[in-house]
């Protein structure tokens, strides 16, 4: 299936105070940025196709690519002054870099890049900035196997406040972590079929224009995941990110099991 990744938005929660034209998709994990960790993710499970949204700072992704260096992530042997790779990263996949607008909705992204997707009947959705070890083939044979329109794989509340429940007196009558209520939120995962684009309208949304309308029609399937899932809204949880790929604490970078096994 190709793969549509949302990489366009300011990300402005990323700033840290400093003016910066780098959209969050490229802040580094490790030695390679947020959208390389996930595009290996579905590599990893075959999808080589990708449609890259793009919008702001967008020749940052471009020349990312345009100018990648394999030896970064791969063994090699230098002969004769020449690297020699024993193993690659994105020899084999496809990336189209589509340019859908500087302040275009999420929904409006998915809309400019239909037609690089062929009409094919499914594609996934992501929004490069989120990475997991979440079952991916599971997600999309539960999918294929029901009449939904989209499914978006759901995590459980990862906010660590609390919530308090009070009379009308103000008096408290209970604490409960967020966490630990039976709320879930959108993990950012999708699989989706061609019917979402029929409830999308110009300038719309994904999640709350046409997840929303196929939910209304009891056409929205969830995938519940309790596994690791980790966002990178803030500086603060990409530099968590960053330090435990530094210990060698990364569970989405299910390519390297393959490697050690």
């Amino acid at each position: 299936m190709k793969v549509v990744l949302f990489c366009g938005g300011y990300g402005m929660r990323m700033r840290n105070g400093t003016a910066s034209d780098v959209p969050k998709p490229m802040a580094m994990v490790g030695p390679r940025p947020l959208i390389w960790h996930v595009m290996r993710y579905y590599a990893h499970f075959g999808h080589t196709e990708f449609v890259l949204c793009l919008g702001y700072g967008a020749h940052h992704i471009k020349d990312f690519f345009l100018n990648y260096e394999e030896t970064t992530s791969n063994d090699f042997v230098l002969r004769g002054g020449k690297p020699q790779l024993l193993s690659t990263d994105i020899a084999d996949w496809t990336i189209s870099f589509v340019n859908t607008g500087i302040e275009s909705p999420i929904g409006e992204r998915l809309r400019r890049v239909r037609e690089h997707l062929d009409g094919d009947e499914m594609f996934l959705a992501n929004y490069a900035d989120v990475l997991t070890d979440a079952p991916l083939p599971e997600m999309i044979d539960r999918f294929v196997a029901s009449d939904a329109g989209a499914s978006m794989m759901v995590v459980p509340p990862q906010s660590s406040f609390h919530c308090v429940e009070m009379d009308e007196g103000g008096l408290v009558g209970s604490i409960t972590a967020v966490s630990e209520m039976p709320l879930w939120e959108n993990g950012g995962y999708f699989v989706l079929r061609q019917d979402v684009f029929d409830h999308i309208p110009e300038n719309g949304d994904l999640v709350a224009d046409g997840c929303a309308e196929l939910a209304k029609r009891g056409r929205l399937l969830a995938y519940p995941y309790r596994g690791f899932w980790k966002p990178t809204d803030t500086v603060k949880e990409r530099a968590a990110l960053d330090e435990a790929y530094t210990r060698g604490e990364r569970p989405w970078a299910l390519w390297e099991r393959e490697r050690v096994a």
